[in-house]
């Protein structure tokens, strides 16, 4: 795993599920040592295709990952982002017939972790299969607020609700700093994330950059109005049931930069 960079996606993912489950140290030892194959994706190819039938699960080591589902004209809907630490497809150890592409919306470095190894070790450790059916509720969960917000909230509210939520999620594995953070995503796929076209992506981007909420250059956004963008998009993290000194805090701070509040 030489060629792998930055935090060890293994221990990513386990501070992701221990922020939502409790688990002992024979439990944590047990999802730090699953056995992994690294596997380096290239932009806009897919990681999984749909009916695949998979025997691994996948964990994000860098880069973006989207799910995603087209219609007959080709056009395409992502219903879910993913970053480092986060298991993309945990659902496939129930589901092997993938119900929905995996694509790599970046250069994206992904883990492959056997579903064999992952029964095992929730047949050891029934606390682990607690922990790993939580957060297949959550991912769900997450999925069903993009619904909403693509269904109910106007262009500019969308665009200030996704930015937030990466922002957050950024703020998760230690990438949001001083208000800037990685978003090395198109204006392409933000639109077919948000059911809108890229032109009105950027007009909206504008918009939320001629009202002093946000500056973005090349791959990397800067939240210049916290509060404020979180008014735009009606955001509220509580939905990715993160801990409170992550997300939480910047609901309750009117300061720039309340993410990392405590």
């Amino acid at each position: 795993m030489s060629f792998l960079k930055g935090p060890d996606p293994l221990k990513l993912f386990l501070a992701k599920v221990e922020g939502r489950s409790k688990l002992n140290d024979e439990e944590c030892d047990g999802i730090l040592g699953l056995p992994v194959t690294p596997r380096q994706v290239q932009p806009h190819r897919e990681i999984v295709r749909l009916g695949d039938t998979a025997d691994h699960a996948c964990i994000v080591a860098n880069g973006i990952v989207a799910r995603f589902a087209q219609v007959l004209n080709g056009a395409r809907q992502i219903v879910s982002m993913h970053v480092a630490g986060d298991m993309v497809d945990l659902h496939s150890l129930m589901l092997p017939a993938a119900p929905a592409p995996l694509v790599a919306l970046t250069s994206t470095t992904i883990l492959q972790i056997p579903h064999a190894a992952l029964r095992d070790l929730v047949a050891r450790f029934p606390g682990v299969g607690a922990a790993l059916w939580r957060e297949c509720v959550i991912d769900g969960n997450i999925v069903a607020h993009w619904l909403v917000n693509v269904g109910r909230r106007d262009a500019r509210a969308r665009l200030a609700h996704l930015i937030c939520e990466l922002a957050v999620r950024s703020n998760q594995i230690g990438n949001f700093i001083e208000g800037r953070f990685p978003m090395p995503i198109t204006q392409d796929q933000i639109a077919d994330a948000l059911g809108l076209t890229s032109v009105h992506v950027n007009r909206m981007m504008q918009s939320l950059r001629g009202e002093g909420l946000l500056e973005s250059s090349g791959r990397e956004t800067t939240v210049l109005d916290w509060q404020g963008l979180v008014r735009v998009g009606e955001f509220d993290p509580h939905y990715l049931h993160l801990p409170d000194a992550v997300a939480g805090q910047a609901l309750r701070h009117s300061e720039p930069y309340a993410l990392n509040s405590q």
